[in-house]
């Protein structure tokens, strides 16, 4: 063993014990596997600084004392770890496994000097496929990960004893599990976020057992809780007592019939001893480990390590050299163009925020403080309690109510300095129910709508003629409305509120209120709007496409690629990507479009379009280019992996804070069917001679991203404009390429389409 690597070990063994000097087990285990890697080291060849390249096709072994006190050893290709290496890190953590041109990738095990470990594997640094971790008081999770976090079918058995084997999603139970408490008592069910949620049953060690519906880990709504001696009651479970009603039902063989029995005992005695037991929590991620090898961009000289809004390193660099700057959305455009890069460069403007604020003396803004004001006066007045099954008299399109706002104020409404006007609240108690069932709390709405934060008006209003407004967090979106959409969404509200209770992920456009505007006086205006999510909240969107199936005016730009502004919403003939889902998300993908074409055809609907948004990630920068992964070759363990770019070892350089929400776990937390979904999606090429051609030929060049998608526009029925409109479209062109067609033929034209550019990850 040379002198530098004995130091390097010296230093790292210190480090072990005074990280571990409570726990003399793990100090134990972290020094036999300190001394198994450098006696494995000391039989392998150094490679010196003056030594030959090695030829394209050779691996070469080498052990290396890096600048900042770090230690690699193992193979190595174009001066960058490939193929099989360990790496010791100065605060005691390691990886002993596969490499791909410097980046951990293929099969491995990462330590930490508590004692945890991870054995599995490992995509682009992320704990990514089938792995196992065991953590230092004793926690063992057998499954898949996805990006760091638990996700798809695994097993935990916890340091207390309790055990769960299941559904995992986003690092959280989720779907159908067993959970066993070492006491004895078992829950078999649906879970969500974590907690007990849906359908389950809950068995109790003393012979009790509940059967019906959960929420949020306690017994909501109908079920049936059967005692020991054959004993039930029968009814509605709360822990408001002003919602539970049931009646007890005795046992013949029951010796004394306990009539008197308070169902709040399941919340107050026999859930007591049944709570879920945390998770383990490590002090820092493999993915936001830096490996400072010479020749990259990864070393002291060019970057530095950044701590994470939670105290965590990040493995991203960024530059600090007079030669580059560091754009407003995070690309880092370089003074130098690329070299080296044969294949197609994807060249990305810098993202700008979207609309102009709404500041005093802009003509719409006494209508910004008419609707804050109705906004803050419908939220936030008193309430009965929500209870989700709503009548059907909360459904009558006469169901509103009128409220009158007078400058100088009134009993029920404030002073302001906006005009005199009436505002209207259609359906409120529905949308109330639905902005619960979407778990927004009501401060944090109206904070966003109204507080102190102007609205942001878009440039320019859509094709129907109607104007959008962005709140300055981006969560909301209000669009006016024509008195036609308002009577179509008020006719489809009952099956549009049974398809969320029913659908908790559909890809449907979520509403959170319908409301209206009436100045009063000689105008006598009226606005009608809609307050609906954004889909578009949480990373920069590089990219955004408004896909339908039709061909006929479906193409927005003739603009060279480079100069596409990201906030442009371009369509399907501009459309050059394919989307690739993992078989998880591709299988619950086309369930969830499936049940959503179907519910918007038997209400008629037509028009409507799934909105697409990629935010690129795992690529290389260099310039204001992405440059892909342009094909597919295999690790020394088989794991298949996009290869070809010429990386030179250097990671995305993203804006700290876009790269504080991409390695910030609780931000992966938030992964659903359509947000900040992690993904791949390959480059198109249509035929020269093909214009109308919707989808174009694979090339074989990848980009990671983030992907968002959802269903937009479904307020457009079948109406006798849209059947004129079929009838002289389909006299002057193709009848299959236009938009305007029956509600049936056109699911399943949309269906048909989306299923092509949406394809199971191989």
């Amino acid at each position: 063993m040379s002198k530098e690597a004995k130091g390097i070990y010296k230093a790292w063994e210190a480090t072990i014990k005074k990280s571990t000097a409570a726990a003399k087990k793990s100090q134990a285990l972290a020094k036999k596997r300190a001394q198994a890697i450098f006696a494995i080291a000391t039989t392998m060849s150094v490679a010196h600084a003056d030594d030959d390249e090695p030829g394209t096709n050779d691996l070469q072994h080498i052990e290396r004392v890096l600048s900042d006190g770090e230690f690699y050893t193992g193979q190595c290709y174009n001066n960058l770890p490939h193929g099989n290496g360990k790496y010791l890190w100065t605060d005691g953590c390691m990886y002993v496994g596969e490499w791909y041109k410097g980046k951990t990738l293929g099969k491995g095990r990462f330590s930490w000097p508590s004692g945890a470990t991870y054995e599995g594997d490992f995509k682009s640094g992320f704990m990514d496929g089938k792995g196992m971790f065991t953590g230092a008081t004793g926690d063992t999770y057998r499954g898949f990960w996805v990006m760091n976090l638990k996700h798809g079918q695994g097993s935990k058995s916890y340091a207390n004893g309790d055990c769960y084997e299941g559904e995992w999603k986003r690092g959280l139970q989720d779907g159908q599990g067993k959970y066993q408490w070492q006491n004895g008592n078992c829950y078999v069910g649906h879970w969500r976020d974590g907690s007990m949620s849906g359908s389950g049953t809950m068995v109790w060690n003393n012979g009790n057992r509940y059967e019906g519906l959960w929420e949020r880990g306690f017994p909501k709504g109908k079920g049936t809780f059967k005692f020991s001696d054959g004993s039930s009651y029968v009814g509605t479970f709360s822990k408001d007592t002003n919602e539970q009603s049931g009646s007890y039902y005795p046992s013949g063989s029951s010796a004394s019939a306990n009539f008197d029995w308070d169902p709040q005992e399941i919340y107050t005695i026999h859930l007591k001893d049944c709570s879920i037991y945390p998770d383990e929590q490590v002090s820092i991620l493999p993915s936001q480990k830096i490996t400072y090898w010479p020749g990259t961009d990864n070393h002291p000289g060019r970057g530095g390590r950044r701590v994470s809004v939670d105290g965590r390193l990040s493995n991203y660099s960024w530059s600090s050299e007079g030669n580059g700057v560091s754009t407003e959305e995070g690309f880092h455009v370089e003074g130098s163009p690329a070299r080296g890069f044969g294949k197609h460069q994807l060249r990305i403007k810098p993202v700008k925020k979207q609309g102009h604020t709404i500041a005093k003396g802009h003509k719409n803004y006494e209508l910004m403080l008419n609707l804050q004001l109705g906004i803050r006066h419908s939220v936030g007045r008193p309430a009965p309690a929500i209870n989700p099954d709503l009548k059907s008299s909360a459904f009558d399109p006469r169901e509103k109510v009128w409220t009158k706002f007078p400058p100088e104020g009134s009993k029920h409404t404030p002073p302001h300095q906006s005009c005199d006007f009436k505002w209207k609240d259609y359906c409120p108690v529905v949308f109330r129910t639905l902005r619960k069932l979407f778990n927004v709390d009501a401060a944090d709405y109206m904070i966003s709508l109204c507080g102190n934060d102007a609205l942001r008006e878009l440039s320019s209003p859509g094709k129907s003629g109607s104007f959008f407004y962005l709140t300055n967090d981006d969560k909301y979106m209000i669009k006016t409305m024509k008195k036609a959409e308002v009577k179509v969404f008020l006719r489809m509200l009952p099956a549009y509120y049974n398809h969320f209770r029913s659908f908790e992920n559909t890809l449907v456009t979520k509403f959170y209120g319908l409301h209206c505007v009436k100045l009063t006086g000689t105008a006598q205006k009226k606005v009608r709007f809609v307050i609906m999510g954004n889909l578009f909240c949480n990373f920069a969107i590089h990219r955004r496409f408004d896909l339908k199936g039709s061909s006929h005016g479906r193409s927005t730009t003739i603009k060279p690629e480079a100069e596409i502004d990201p906030n442009t919403t371009l369509k399907d003939l501009d459309l050059n990507f394919i989307f690739r889902l993992q078989k998880a998300w591709f299988q619950e993908f086309c369930q969830q479009v499936d049940r959503d074409c179907d519910f918007l055809e038997h209400e008629r609907i037509m028009d409507y379009s799934l909105l697409v948004g990629l935010h690129f990630r795992e690529t290389t920068l260099r310039g204001d280019c992405i440059v892909p992964f342009t094909s597919a070759s295999r690790t020394p363990s088989g794991l298949r992996t996009p290869t070809g770019n010429g990386d030179e070892g250097g990671g995305p350089r993203l804006s700290g804070s876009d790269m504080d929400k991409l390695l910030d776990p609780t931000r992966w937390a938030s992964v659903r069917l359509g947000i900040s979904m992690p993904s791949r999606v390959e480059r198109t090429m249509r035929k020269p001679d093909c214009e109308n051609q919707l989808v174009g030929e694979p090339t074989g060049e990848f980009y990671e991203v983030i992907l968002y998608f959802g269903i937009i526009d479904i307020l457009q029925d079948y109406d006798i404009s849209k059947k004129l409109e079929h009838a002289y479209k389909s006299m002057h062109y193709d009848p299959t390429s236009i938009s305007a067609v029956d509600p049936k033929q056109y699911s399943k034209r949309f269906r048909d389409f989306i299923f092509r550019v949406f394809v199971e990850e191989k």
